[in-house]
C-alpha cells in the first residue's frame, strides 16, 4: 500500500514538474513575442523561433515570402554537411523561382552564426538576399559581421527550436552537380511548406 502511494506521489510529482516546464515555455515564448514557424521537408518537419526582435528587415521580408507560401514545393539545393543548408529559391527542376526586391543586410545585428541559427542567403552584394535562407549546421563565425572577410557578414533572423535530428538528417543527404549547379542533392529534398506556427 505504501508502495502504491509512494508511486502516485511520484508521477504526481513528475505530472507537476512537466506542466510548470510547458507553463515556462510558453511563458518564455510569449515574453520573446517572436513568431514561430514550421517548416516542413520530405525528411520531416522542424520549427524555428524567427527573430522579428533582433532582425526586423529580414524576418519581415522572411514572414511574408511564408504568408504567400512562396516556399511550397521549393527544394534545399545546396547541401554541404560541414557547413549549412540552403534552400529557398528553386523548384525541384532547380528553375530559380520569382522574387520579391532585395533587402538591407542586418549582420550588424549582434547575432551569431552559430549552429541551428536561420540566415539570409546573398550574393556579394551585401544588400542582395530575397527569398533564399539557410541553416548552420556547425558554428559558422567566419561569417558573422565581426570575422567576415568582406566586413559585412550574413544576418541571421532565427532559430530552429525543434527539430535539428531532421536539419541533420538533411544535410546528411549524398549530393552532386545538376544544371551546373554543385552540392545538389541527388534526391530532391523539398520544403512542401512554411507556416506560422
Amino acid at each position: 500500500m505504501k508502495k502504491n502511494i509512494a508511486l502516485a506521489l511520484a508521477f504526481a510529482v513528475l505530472a507537476t514538474t512537466a506542466a510548470a516546464q510547458e507553463t515556462k515555455k510558453k511563458e518564455e515564448k510569449k515574453m520573446s513575442g517572436n513568431p514561430v514557424v514550421v517548416v516542413k521537408t520530405s525528411l520531416g518537419t522542424f520549427k524555428a523561433e524567427i527573430y522579428s526582435d533582433k532582425a526586423p528587415v529580414s524576418a519581415k521580408n522572411f514572414l511574408q515570402y511564408v504568408s504567400d507560401k512562396y516556399y511550397d514545393g521549393t527544394v534545399w539545393h545546396r547541401v554541404i554537411p560541414t557547413f549549412m543548408i540552403q534552400g529557398g529559391g528553386f523548384d525541384k527542376d532547380l528553375n530559380k523561382k520569382e522574387t520579391r526586391a532585395p533587402i538591407t543586410n542586418e549582420a550588424s545585428n549582434g547575432l551569431s552564426n552559430t549552429v541551428g541559427t536561420l540566415a539570409m542567403a546573398r550574393t556579394n552584394d551585401p544588400n542582395s538576399a530575397t527569398s533564399q535562407f539557410f541553416v548552420n549546421v556547425k558554428d559558422n563565425l567566419f561569417l558573422d559581421k565581426a570575422r567576415s572577410g568582406d566586413g559585412v557578414g550574413y544576418a541571421v533572423f532565427g532559430k530552429v527550436t525543434e527539430g535539428m535530428d531532421v536539419v541533420n538528417k538533411i544535410k546528411d543527404v549524398p549530393t552532386g552537380m545538376k544544371n551546373g549547379m554543385g552540392d545538389v542533392p541527388q534526391t530532391p529534398v523539398i520544403i512542401e511548406s512554411i507556416r506560422m506556427q
